[in-house]
């Protein structure tokens, strides 16, 4: 009976910490789905102020900062039309720290050439002061064979 009450004991002081990792979750997860579509709406206003003033942007074409990724952006040398979301996994890692992974297939515009690709997205939020700030965008290009 003890260990039944200690138990319970144990799992009431714990509910509180899953259920606000969840919201977590839920708050990144939409977070990630609002910046995808200020990236095809090119919003950059919203997006400059969602990212990091030290976040880095890894692409298939290079590794750059923040401002770099808003005049690309803004000036329309890459436009993220639409990304289909297909799966979306989650990890906080700690109560300023969240890690989250897409896998999606991106239509983009890449100079005058209009492309989709499948990728693996990461994106890596910190929060400071009271907000979340997009520290790291990666691209990870999946590769599709053929018949599978």
């Amino acid at each position: 009976m003890r260990t039944l009450v200690i138990g319970i004991f144990i799992m009431l002081l714990s509910a509180p910490s899953f259920a606000q990792e969840a919201t977590v979750e839920q708050e990144i997860k939409d977070l990630s789905k609002a910046k995808w579509q200020w990236m095809a709406d090119k919003d950059v206003d919203k997006l400059a102020e969602l990212f990091h003033d030290k976040a880095k942007f890894v692409h298939m074409g290079g590794t750059w900062g923040k401002d770099r990724e808003v005049d690309i952006i803004r000036n329309g040398f890459i436009h993220y039309k639409k990304a289909d979301v297909h799966e979306v996994m989650v990890e906080v890692l700690n109560e300023n720290t969240v890690i989250l992974w897409n896998q999606i297939t991106l239509l983009a515009v890449v100079g005058d050439n209009e492309v989709t690709n499948p990728f693996m997205v990461t994106e890596v939020y910190v929060k400071e002061d009271r907000n979340w700030k997009l520290a790291d965008l990666t691209f990870s290009k999946v590769l599709v064979r053929g018949g599978e």
